[in-house]
C-alpha cells in the first residue's frame, strides 16, 4: 500500500483541479439525492407521528339538535373521551378577516383528553382563563403575529344571540363584551392542523374559560346547539358498534358520524403523494448522478491507468495499479459527500414540502441521521466500486493487443475532405485513442445522451404536471360553480324552480342537480357515497375512465377508487343498501364524482335519479347543484349574475353560488409542480460538469497529438476548432438518441402518475423544451468548449514534444 499511497500523494498535487471538480459534481449529486430522500421520508411520515402524540379524536358526532343530551353518549361503553363543541354565534377577531376560530369547546376535555396538541412554542393555555388562546402556525404566518401579541375579541349580546336563527352570522354585528385575549402558545393537531376538521393550519383556539365565563354570549339553547368530537376505545373497528349504540340511545338513525380514521387516510394519500413525488425526484437524481458522475470517475481512473503503465513496467503489480488508479475520487468522493451531507441536514429546516408541512409535529432543522449516514457511507463506496471496475476494465484493454478501434464517422470524415479540425475533432469524440492519450469515449456519449434524456424527460413530465395543476376537468371537475341547496332531507328554498331558472341563462352549457347519500354496498358493507346523475335541461359533461353514465334505475357508474377496493368490475352486479331499502344495480361505467364531507372524487359513485330515489326516497345527506359554464366565461361575474337570476324566483333568494373548490390532487400538483424543473436544472448541472470534465480531460490526454499537428502547420484557432468540433459532436449525439427517449421517458411517468393518481391522461408535450434543447444544447457545449480550446491553443508545442 505504500505505493498506493505515494501515487495518491502525487496524484492529488497533479491534478487537484480535476479532483476539486469531481468533488464539486459529488457534492452536488449526493446534496440533492440525500436532501430528496430525506424530505420524503420525513413528508410520508408526519401525519401518522402526528397523531401517535396527539389523542386525535376518532370520529365527529354532528346531530345538529338543539338540546341534545351528550350525557348518554359519554356514557356509552365504548367511548373513551368526548368534547363538545358549540355551533352558535362564534366570538369574532377584531382587525381579522375570515373565520379563524376553530370552534368553542365547552369542557376541559378537549387539548387534555382529546386532541391533546404538540407545543410547538409557548406554553398550554389555561383552562380556567377566558383571554388566553393558542394558535395553529399558519395563524401566525397568515396575519403577522407573533406568540404573546394580544388580540382583541368581540362577543354578542344575549338578545342577538337569541335571535341567531334568523340572523346571518356573517353580517350581524358584534355588539357584546370585548375582551383582550394573549396568544400563550402555538400548537399543532390533526383536528386543530385542518386535517379532520376540513380548514386548513390557521386557527385559533380560544380557552374552555371562554364558555363558562361568557357562554350567554355565544349560544342560547333553544335554537343554537352542540356537536362532538369522540374518541372510542377500539378506535375506528369500534365505530359501527358506536353507530347502532348511538342509534338505540337516541331514536335517531339519522345522526352523521364522520370517521376521522378515514378522513386522515385520505389525507395521509395526499401526503403520500407528494412524498412519492419527492422520493421519485431523489431516485431520478440518484439514477443521473450514477450516469454522469460515474462517467466522470471512469474517465479519471482510467486516465490514470495510462499514467501508470511506467510504474507496472518497472515492478507495480496489476492490483496496486488498479488500487492506485482508484484511490484519487475516493478523497474527492468523500469531500464532496460530507459538504453534500451537511447541505442535506441545513435543507431540512425547509420541509416537509406541501401540505404534509401542516402536520408536521416538529418543524424546523432536524437532519434525518439514518439517510444522512447511510449516503455518507455508501457514496465514497459507490465512487470506490466505480473506480476499480474502471480501472480493471482500462488496465485490461492496455494489456490487449488489439489496436484501438476506429471511428467509422470520423473515418467518413476523413474521405470527404473535410477540414482538419472537423477530422481531428470527431476522432477526439469519437476514438479513446491508445496508451497514455488513451480517453474512454464511451462514458462522455452515454453522459451527453442521459443529460439530454433527462433533461427533456424531466419537462416533458412537467408539462404533464402543469397540464393537471391548470385544469380540474382531468379530475372530473367539469363545472364551475356550486350551490348548497340541502342538508338532511330537507332544501333551503325551491331548488327544482331555482335550477331550471338558471339552466335559462345562455353562459350555463350543464347542471346537474344532484342529491348525495350514503349506501352499504357488497357483503362487507362497504360505505359508498352515490350522487344522483339528474340533468336539468342539459347534462354536465363527466369524465369516465371505463364504460358509460347509468341510464335506468339498475345501472351505477363508480369511482375507479371505490370500484379498485372493492374488487369491482364493469359489468358485475352489486347490491346496495339505503335508507328507503335495497336493490341490486349493474355496475356500468368507471367515473370520477365531486367531492363531499364523504368522499372524495375518486370514491362514490353516479345513480339516476329514479335509482337514488329507490335507495334513499326523499331523503339525503346533502343537495347542490354543480354548474357548467361557457367556456371563456368569467366565473366570479357569472356567479354574481346567477345569483340575482335565482332571487327573482320567489324563495331563492337565499341561493348561494361558489366557485367549484378544485379536488385535492390539484392543489398536490401545483406544490409539487416545481420539483420536475428542479431536477431538470439539476440535470443540466450535472450534464454540463460532466461533459465539460471530458473535454478537459482529452485535450490534456491528447495534448502530444495536439502539439504534433500544430508543429505540422494547424493554427491556434484550428486548434480551437478541433475542441468545438468534439463539443458539437458529442451534444449532436446526445440529441439524437436523447430527444426521443427522453420524450418517451416523460410519458411513460406520466402515464404511471396518472393511473396512480388517478387523473385522465393526456401526451403531455414540452413544446419550449423541444424547441429550444437542440440549440441551447449546441450553445452550452460550445461554451463549455471555450476554456479547453483555449488551452489546445496555448500548448507550449515544444516542451510538450520534448517530455514526451
Amino acid at each position: 500500500m505504500t505505493a498506493v499511497a505515494a501515487w495518491l500523494r502525487l496524484d492529488l498535487r497533479r491534478r487537484w483541479r480535476s479532483l476539486a471538480v469531481l468533488a464539486l459534481l459529488v457534492a452536488v449529486a449526493s446534496g440533492t439525492v440525500l436532501t430528496a430522500l430525506a424530505g420524503a421520508r420525513r413528508g410520508a411520515t408526519a401525519l401518522p407521528r402526528l397523531a401517535e402524540g396527539t389523542l386525535p379524536a376518532t370520529a365527529a358526532v354532528l346531530p345538529n339538535q338543539p338540546g341534545f343530551d351528550w350525557s348518554r353518549i359519554r356514557a356509552l361503553p365504548d367511548v373513551e373521551t368526548l368534547t363538545t363543541f358549540i355551533l352558535g354565534l362564534e366570538p369574532r377577531i377584531e382587525g381579522v378577516s375570515g373565520d379563524e376560530i376553530s370552534f368553542v369547546f365547552a369542557d376541559t376535555e378537549v387539548l387534555n383528553t382529546i386532541e391533546r396538541p404538540v407545543l410547538l412554542a409557548g406554553r398550554e393555555l389555561d383552562p380556567a382563563r377566558p383571554d388566553e388562546v393558542v394558535v395553529s402556525p399558519g395563524f401566525l404566518t397568515r396575519h403577522g403575529k407573533r406568540l404573546g401579541d394580544t388580540l382583541p375579541i368581540r362577543l354578542y349580546s344575549p338578545a342577538t344571540v337569541a335571535r341567531s336563527a334568523d340572523v346571518d352570522s356573517d353580517t350581524v354585528p358584534a355588539d357584546g363584551p370585548r375582551i383582550t385575549a394573549r396568544i400563550v402558545g402555538v400548537v399543532r393537531s390533526p383536528w386543530f392542523s385542518g386535517v379532520t376538521s376540513g380548514g386548513d393550519d390557521s386557527g385559533l383556539i380560544p380557552s374552555p374559560g371562554l364558555w363558562t365565563r361568557y357562554r350567554a354570549n355565544m349560544y342560547d339553547p333553544d335554537v343554537a346547539f352542540a356537536n362532538a368530537l369522540v374518541r372510542l376505545r377500539g378506535g375506528e373497528a369500534e365505530i359501527p358498534a358506536f353507530e347502532r349504540r348511538l342509534a338505540a340511545v337516541t331514536g335517531r338513525s339519522d345522526i352523521d358520524v364522520w370517521n376521522f380514521a378515514d378522513m386522515m387516510r385520505r389525507v395521509q394519500r395526499s401526503y403520500a403523494f407528494q412524498a412519492r413525488c419527492l422520493l421519485a425526484f431523489g431516485l431520478a437524481a440518484l439514477v443521473a448522478s450514477l450516469f454522469l458522475v460515474g462517467q466522470a470517475v471512469a474517465r479519471y481512473s482510467a486516465a490514470t491507468v495510462a499514467d501508470l503503465r511506467v510504474l507496472t513496467a518497472l515492478g507495480m503489480a496489476p492490483r496496486q495499479a488498479i488500487a492506485a488508479a482508484a484511490a484519487g475520487p475516493l478523497p474527492a468522493a468523500v469531500g464532496g459527500v460530507t459538504v453534500g451531507a451537511v447541505a442535506a441536514g441545513v435543507a431540512s429546516r425547509w420541509f416537509p414540502i406541501g401540505s404534509a408541512a401542516g402536520a408536521e409535529p416538529a418543524p424546523g432543522l432536524r437532519p434525518d441521521w439514518p439517510v444522512l449516514a447511510l449516503g455518507w457511507v455508501a457514496v465514497p463506496l459507490l465512487v470506490l466500486a466505480g473506480g476499480l471496475g474502471a480501472a480493471w476494465l482500462a488496465f485490461g484493454a492496455q494489456r490487449s493487443a488489439h489496436s484501438a478501434r476506429r471511428s467509422s464517422v470520423a473515418t467518413a470524415a476523413a474521405r470527404a475532405g473535410l477540414p482538419v479540425p472537423v477530422v481531428v475533432g470527431s476522432r477526439f469524440a469519437l476514438e479513446a485513442g491508445r496508451g497514455r492519450a488513451a480517453v474512454p469515449v464511451r462514458p462522455a456519449l452515454l453522459g451527453a445522451v442521459v443529460g439530454t434524456l433527462g433533461i427533456l424527460g424531466a419537462f416533458t413530465f412537467s408539462s404533464g404536471v402543469s397540464d393537471a395543476a391548470n385544469n380540474p376537468d382531468r379530475f372530473g371537475q367539469t363545472w364551475q360553480l356550486e350551490a348548497f341547496v340541502g342538508m338532511n332531507g330537507q332544501d333551503f328554498g325551491p331548488a327544482g324552480t331555482v335550477f331550471a331558472k338558471l339552466a335559462t341563462d345562455p353562459d350555463v352549457t350543464g347542471l346537474n342537480d344532484a342529491r348525495i347519500g350514503v349506501a352499504h354496498a357488497g357483503p362487507r358493507s362497504t360505505a359508498v357515497t352515490l350522487f344522483s346523475a339528474s340533468p336539468v335541461d342539459s347534462p354536465i359533461r363527466t369524465v369516465l375512465t371505463a364504460g358509460r353514465m347509468p341510464q335506468q334505475p339498475t345501472e351505477v357508474t363508480l369511482a375507479p377508487g371505490t370500484a379498485g377496493a372493492a374488487g369491482v368490475r364493469v359489468g358485475d352486479r352489486v347490491t346496495f343498501n339505503g335508507s328507503a331499502g335495497g336493490r341490486e344495480l349493474t355496475v356500468v361505467g368507471l367515473g370520477f364524482l365531486a367531492t363531499s364531507p364523504h368522499n372524495d372524487y375518486d370514491s362514490g359513485g353516479w345513480v339516476t335519479g329514479a335509482g337514488f330515489d329507490g335507495l334513499f326516497g326523499t331523503s339525503f345527506k346533502f343537495h347542490l347543484a354543480e354548474i357548467a359554464l361557457r367556456p371563456g366565461v368569467d366565473v366570479p361575474t357569472a356567479a354574481r349574475r346567477l345569483q340575482a337570476l335565482a332571487a327573482t324566483v320567489p324563495g331563492g333568494q337565499g341561493l348561494e353560488l361558489a366557485p367549484a373548490a378544485p379536488p385535492t390532487p390539484v392543489g398536490e400538483l401545483r406544490q409539487v409542480r416545481t420539483l420536475p424543473v428542479v431536477l431538470g436544472v439539476f440535470l443540466v448541472l450535472l450534464a454540463v460538469g460532466a461533459v465539460g470534465h471530458a473535454l478537459a480531460t482529452a485535450v490534456r490526454r491528447r495534448r502530444v497529438e495536439v502539439a504534433v499537428l500544430r508543429a505540422l502547420g494547424m493554427t491556434r484557432w484550428q486548434s480551437r476548432a478541433v475542441v468545438i468540433t468534439q463539443a458539437s459532436l458529442l451534444a449532436l449525439i446526445g440529441l439524437a438518441f436523447g430527444v426521443p427517449l427522453g420524450l418517451a421517458l416523460g410519458r411513460l411517468l406520466w402515464r404511471v402518475v396518472a393511473d396512480y393518481t388517478p387523473l385522465q391522461y393526456v401526451p403531455p408535450a414540452a413544446v419550449w423544451a423541444l424547441l429550444l434543447v437542440g440549440p441551447l444544447a449546441l450553445l452550452v457545449a460550445n461554451l463549455l468548449a471555450a476554456w479547453p480550446g483555449h488551452q489546445a491553443a496555448r500548448l507550449r508545442i515544444g516542451h510538450v514534444l520534448r517530455a514526451e
